[in-house]
């Protein structure tokens, strides 16, 4: 234990499926801190690190660029050792220690092995887990776009026992709520009343104990509400349960990551209806990157969740930067790279 004098460094995780909107909404909650003093830890499922990129764009002063760690190509949940351990201590070694730290997983991370990898003595004695907040997309859930049929499944295996029809998706969401201390029921904007409703319903019935949650759409959730939730999630991980208990290890070959170059844009809107039709025809799960547009001096940003994809200039080239554009695509294994690929072209 720590010394009774030392207090721990609280932190929160934020974890939800591909495309929920969690980076938006810890950019919300940074520009919106009312002087915390912050650290980021940044994964990414993928080698082009854009949701760190986003949040260093945000000029907050209390959390400068160099406590913004990014760990790309690889997910903390399953690499504690090799990267998650060493950028805490990086980021507890900074002339100033951050008052609260916050941890984007990426969207395929479990976040049960991480919560357990507080329970190291090197970790456990200098931060705790002030809660694990887990962000739904709740427009792609009202679609149906991670909920199984249970009847039509019950019916398939009571024809057939020797089926499996487990869905990689269902469980990797599933196990992000019920780790969750607060869930996040983001674009409501996106929802009617009812499906708003009706998810609240479907979520709440899943889970195995109270759970707060908040409705909002772009990620608009004041910071007193998600921090301060004193969980201490390490104490209680073995009352979170997951799909994946009884597994040594997991890994995530279910998933499939590629990135692909992209010349200057001369029409965006085209290119983004493109990548639309490209997402729904070949069922990719998310798309995301930085693109150069001809003629202009501001970098687009586009991001998409199945078929749905909005973009904006987030800033300008820098000086001796090379408008470079990719695109980071994710989906299931077995995605056609390159029907994919030439589709982009």
């Amino acid at each position: 234990m720590a010394p009774a004098d030392v207090a721990k460094i609280p932190t929160t995780i934020v974890t939800g499926f591909l495309g929920a909107g969690k980076t938006t909404l810890i950019r919300h909650l940074l520009e919106n801190a009312r002087g915390r003093r912050l650290a980021l830890l940044v994964n990414e499922f993928g080698d082009v690190g854009v949701d760190g990129e986003i949040l260093r764009g945000c000029g907050v002063e209390n959390c400068p660029d160099e406590n913004i760690v990014e760990l790309a190509n690889g997910c903390i949940c399953c690499t504690v050792a090799d990267d998650f351990a060493p950028a805490i201590e990086y980021l507890l070694s900074r002339p100033q220690k951050p008052e609260h730290i916050i941890i984007e997983t990426s969207g395929l991370a479990l976040p049960k092995p991480l919560v357990k990898a507080f329970d190291w003595p090197s970790i456990r004695s200098r931060l705790t887990v002030d809660g694990v907040v887990t962000v739904v997309d709740g427009a792609a859930v009202a679609a149906g776009r991670f909920a199984d049929d249970p009847a039509a499944v019950a019916a398939q295996r009571q024809s057939d026992p020797a089926l499996d029809h487990d869905n990689p998706l269902e469980e990797v969401f599933e196990d992000q709520l019920l780790c969750a201390d607060m869930i996040v029921l983001n674009k409501t904007d996106l929802m009617s009343d009812a499906e708003c409703a009706a998810i609240r319903a479907q979520i709440a019935a899943a889970l195995p104990r109270a759970v707060k949650i908040v409705a909002t759409s772009e990620g608009r959730v004041d910071p007193e509400v998600l921090l301060g939730l004193e969980a201490a999630a390490e104490d209680d991980v073995h009352a979170r349960k997951s799909h994946h208990d009884d597994e040594e290890e997991h890994d995530h070959d279910e998933f499939e990551t590629f990135v692909l170059d992209v010349a200057p844009l001369a029409d965006p809107e085209r290119f983004v209806a493109k990548l639309a039709a490209i997402a729904e025809r070949h069922d990719v799960l998310r798309m995301k990157g930085f693109f150069a547009v001809v003629d202009k001096p501001m970098r687009l940003l586009v991001q998409g969740v199945g078929k749905r994809f909005r973009q904006h200039f987030d800033r300008a080239w820098r000086p001796g930067e090379v408008r470079a554009g990719r695109l980071v695509v994710i989906g299931e294994a077995g995605l056609d790279r390159a029907a994919i690929a030439a589709a982009v072209a």
